[in-house]
């Protein structure tokens, strides 16, 4: 997992909510054993048509939201399955943040374990980045170590627990943790 301290990127609008990790990975993807490659199958359904054709309407498939690493979606992002597919096709694809009113606990915890900022933030807030996304660029800096997020020149401070906030900051995920006490694991096995 990359470490991540501070992230600037451009916002895509996914002005959506109770969006389910079934949308987000949908089932018929999720036979590959590695992390990788789930990025191409990102909202998959409403990306594309039931020709492969990608549809006009979505907000992944306008030109103007190409380049986006941060996404905004509304209420209870996540939910559904807890699949771990989900923040890894969000990754792969290259969001590197996500902003949303709530989240699904379970997504929540996934996405922290695979190197994305689930950044909750109250639903006043979120509708007011939505509709300025939705009508030209916005860009946003999440800053991780001060927990605080730049819009222009306002700055918005968010939450995140001290545990998770020290895992991204230093790229740990689960693996990563344990190896932190590697001798002390081999010295219980050679005693063992």
């Amino acid at each position: 997992m990359e470490p991540i301290r501070k992230h600037e990127g451009a916002v895509v609008p996914l002005n959506r909510a109770n969006v389910d990790t079934d949308q987000i990975i949908p089932k018929q993807f999720l036979k590959r054993i590695e992390r990788s490659g789930f990025g191409q199958f990102l909202f998959y359904n409403w990306r594309f048509d039931e020709n492969g054709d990608a549809r006009d309407d979505f907000v992944l498939n306008k030109p103007a939201y190409q380049n986006g690493t941060i996404l905004l979606a509304g209420e209870n992002f996540g939910c559904g399955s807890s699949r771990e597919h989900a923040p890894w096709s969000l990754e792969d694809y290259g969001f590197r943040v996500i902003i949303a009113s709530s989240f699904a606990d379970i997504f929540y915890n996934n996405a922290m374990k695979n190197g994305i900022i689930p950044v909750q933030m109250n639903e006043e807030q979120v509708q007011q980045w939505m509709k300025q996304a939705e009508k030209d660029e916005l860009v946003l800096t999440v800053d991780l170590e001060k927990q605080m997020i730049q819009d222009g020149e306002r700055k918005i401070d968010f939450g995140i627990s001290p545990y998770h906030r020290e895992n991204l900051l230093h790229g740990l995920d689960d693996i990563a943790l344990t190896l932190q006490h590697e001798d002390k694991i081999t010295t219980f096995e050679n005693v063992r």
